[in-house]
């Protein structure tokens, strides 16, 4: 490509003696002329490269990560009668071994989430995403044909540390969308893992009465297959290994102390997300309970309850995100933190259930903008070469917050007091938010 040529005298003098209007009008023609064509030996970066696949591959993410959700998530309502059919006898023995294998999962995903991060990195995002569908269809197969509840807990660990198609998506859509709407679409992504999660138990409640227990295992990989397929012959990316994998020349890196003090505020937020929502999980069952449900009936309403997050979350997720385009980051994480913590203190006065479900749906709803938001400044403090690695990093801490969340639940229901965790995870979640607008208002004041 030539170097463009420069403007003659007399075009100049034509636009000076224009009317405003056909100055306007030429100079958006030059403007709209000069975006269409780069700069003579300045190659177009990942993002131009793929803006033509971004929303199609979006939309194909959203289907991987739904159907590998709904095969995860479908084993809640049989994975004790699993555990017992593979020889645990006693009751307390299989709550803890279904604890362990439901946890070994997510485990594996925290673990190995920043490794596939860098990777996407240095060989490309499609790679990723099929290194998590295929794995994630065999060894989902080969659950249903176990022997022992160690090789459950085993095959479940594997499916964590091989699978991982949601976080794979993640990097993936986080690093295509243009910078302006990645907050929209990283909240559509974000729908699908959440209804994934909100229609697996449902599926599972019914899928081994038709097929039996195993046999849910073995259509769970078949559905997963089917999203293998259809991101090996529908993803598009243009990677170019000696373009997106090393550092860009003469660009500057941030890796100042007050960007690494951000994104570990960032870090910390997503473990918080998480772990807010998920520190009601151990103790949701007993506190129904003492609210008068009828005990034959505590397992329907607990999960009813418990699905009531999701679904508020698929309500605004995408909305959230793209508010977060329009005002800013920050603002949208400060907000939804504060929304929360004011939503979950009620949770500790309900008198009925539907109460409880009522508000947990708007918990749901305030919290669905908060991942797509910390994403979305996540990739804005990174240079593009680091941007999947990173995103890996955020994901570990989503599913450090999976685990650690039940866990304190658990603590403090068992010592203090059920209601008392709804008081120290809004008293967790205020000091989250006081920490991003400190942490943030002294990153701007660092960086004027």
């Amino acid at each position: 490509m030539t170097p463009c040529k420069r403007r003659r005298p007399e075009v100049r003098l034509r636009m000076l003696s224009a009317p405003p209007r056909m100055k306007d009008s030429v100079m958006s023609a030059q403007v709209a002329t000069s975006a269409s064509m780069p700069f003579a030996g300045v190659a177009p970066d990942y993002i131009e490269r793929n803006a033509a696949y971004w929303r199609r591959n979006l939309f194909i993410g959203v289907f991987g990560s739904f159907t590998t959700l709904v095969s995860l998530s479908m084993l809640l309502p049989f994975l004790p009668l699993y555990v017992e059919q593979l020889g645990v006898s006693s009751p307390s023995s299989i709550v803890q071994w279904s604890g362990v294998a439901f946890g070994a999962t997510f485990l594996g995903t925290a673990i190995t989430a920043p490794l596939w991060g860098h990777l996407a990195d240095r060989y490309g995002r499609k790679p990723m995403l099929i290194r998590a569908a295929v794995g994630m269809a065999i060894v989902m197969s080969l659950i249903g044909m176990a022997h022992s509840v160690i090789q459950l807990v085993l095959l479940r660990l594997l499916a964590g540390l091989v699978g991982g198609y949601a976080s794979a998506a993640t990097v993936m859509v986080g690093t295509q969308a243009p910078r302006e709407q990645s907050g929209w679409a990283l909240g559509v992504l974000s729908v699908g893992a959440l209804s994934g999660s909100l229609v697996g138990p449902l599926v599972g409640g019914f899928l081994p009465g038709l097929v039996g227990i195993r046999g849910t295992f073995l259509v769970g990989g078949a559905v997963i297959a089917v999203a293998a397929l259809a991101t090996i012959f529908l993803v598009r990316e243009d990677f170019d290994r000696t373009l997106d994998s090393r550092r860009p020349g003469g660009r500057h890196e941030p890796s100042s102390s007050a960007n690494r003090r951000l994104i570990a505020t960032l870090l910390v937020t997503a473990m918080m997300v998480l772990l807010a929502n998920m520190s009601i999980e151990p103790i949701i069952t007993v506190y129904i309970g003492l609210l008068g449900v009828a005990h034959d009936h505590l397992a329907r309403v607990a999960g009813i309850v418990m699905a009531a997050s999701a679904f508020g979350s698929m309500l605004t997720s995408a909305r959230l995100g793209a508010l977060a385009d329009r005002l800013g980051s920050n603002k949208v994480i400060v907000g939804c933190l504060l929304v929360t913590a004011l939503v979950m203190l009620p949770q500790a006065f309900v008198h009925e259930w539907w109460q409880l479900a009522l508000l947990r749906g708007l918990m749901g709803m305030s919290m669905a903008g908060l991942l797509p938001a910390v994403a979305k400044r996540v990739r804005a403090l990174v240079v593009e070469h680091r941007t999947g690695s990173t995103l890996g990093y955020l994901q570990s801490s989503q599913f450090a917050g999976q685990v650690i969340g039940p866990l304190i639940g658990g603590q403090i229901g068992a010592w203090v007091g059920l209601r008392d965790v709804f008081f120290v995870t809004a008293a967790l979640l205020v000091l989250c938010a006081a920490l991003n607008q400190w942490v943030n208002a002294r990153h701007v004041d660092l960086s004027t």
